[in-house]
């Protein structure tokens, strides 16, 4: 598997594995009186993965029609 399949496939992984960590933790400290404070931080690790990962996806398609530019493949 290349360098952008990688990326692509951590990247949904992780969004998914995200998502259902974010969901279950939001229904368990609702039914707690007073929440704990690393509730609030433990969103952020994969969080900023996500980010990282996102934003190389959403550069990618620039990067690879620049290059191509320069070495006179397609318009």
């Amino acid at each position: 598997m290349n360098w952008n399949k990688w990326v692509r496939q951590s990247h949904r992984w992780l969004s998914i594995a995200f998502t259902l960590a974010v969901v279950i933790v939001t229904i368990v400290v609702l039914t707690q009186e007073e929440p704990a404070e690393w509730v609030y931080l433990s969103p952020l690790p994969p969080l900023f993965l996500l980010m990282f990962t996102g934003l190389y996806l959403f550069a990618l398609p620039y990067a690879t029609r620049s290059r191509n530019r320069r070495r006179g493949i397609g318009g």
